[in-house]
């Protein structure tokens, strides 16, 4: 009987060690899984990308200088540069019929690829049926490498895509080197699915620059390579 209670005894004192052995491994894989799905998740909320629009490193690395050589710049800080790009539709009927601004919402923002700013009417008039405040339109501003892209499929993609086109209105700056371009239907952009549009409308898109005048501007632009009516076409080659 005192060699049974000593084997039992013993074996009482190694079962808390073979639970603390057996414990380590779990322990170990369930930090592992969880250091895992931590670093997972905050890569998630913060991607980390070293993406750069094509055009965007095309204007740092060929289109400065070349600016430069043509306008007799000194300093690469002299070039204008692109400052934001915005996009603008107007939804008149939208003070009849509620849903039609919806829709333009959505197609502009497939578009853009942003958040929709929906614009509403400074002042009453009468004539139209138009209150102050009401909804009557929808705008984007592009900063960054969203401009950079969007300009980028505006140039390649959309404006190709425009039935008889003969290039751009040569005269629509503002006296201040920013330019402004009227599209009359959405349906230009290969993102817009044409079964699903509800009426064809069209947009502004104005192209806001850090030139001084209109030359400085028109300069810019052509490096970029807009299409415009009368330009040389080695200048719009992009």
């Amino acid at each position: 009987m005192s060699e049974q209670g000593e084997d039992q005894q013993a074996e009482q004192a190694e079962q808390p060690a073979k639970a603390e052995r057996a414990e380590k491994p779990a322990k170990a894989a369930a930090s592992k899984d969880k250091g895992a799905s931590k670093s997972k998740g905050s890569s998630k909320g913060t991607p980390r990308s070293d993406y750069v629009p094509r055009m965007k490193t095309r204007f740092r690395q060929e289109l400065v200088q070349r600016i430069m050589q043509d306008r007799g710049y000194v300093n690469p800080m002299q070039v204008p540069r692109l400052e934001k790009i915005v996009v603008n539709m107007g939804v008149g009927d939208a003070v009849r019929e509620a849903k039609l601004l919806d829709a333009a919402v959505e197609d502009l923002q497939i578009i853009t690829g942003q958040k929709v700013l929906v614009t509403k009417a400074r002042k009453s008039i009468a004539g139209f049926k138009l209150r102050e405040g009401m909804s009557i339109g929808a705008k984007v501003t592009l900063r960054g490498d969203r401009m950079w892209e969007f300009l980028d499929r505006l140039l390649s993609i959309a404006l190709p895509r425009i039935r008889d086109f003969r290039g751009l209105a040569p005269n629509a700056f503002d006296g201040h080197g920013n330019y402004t371009i009227g599209v009359t239907e959405q349906l230009i952009f290969p993102e817009i699915d044409y079964d699903k549009v509800v009426k064809v409308r069209g947009m502004d898109i104005t192209v806001v620059t850090t030139a001084e005048t209109d030359e400085e501007g028109r300069a810019l632009l052509l490096a970029l390579g807009f299409p415009l009516q009368g330009a040389p076409a080695v200048s719009q080659a992009s």
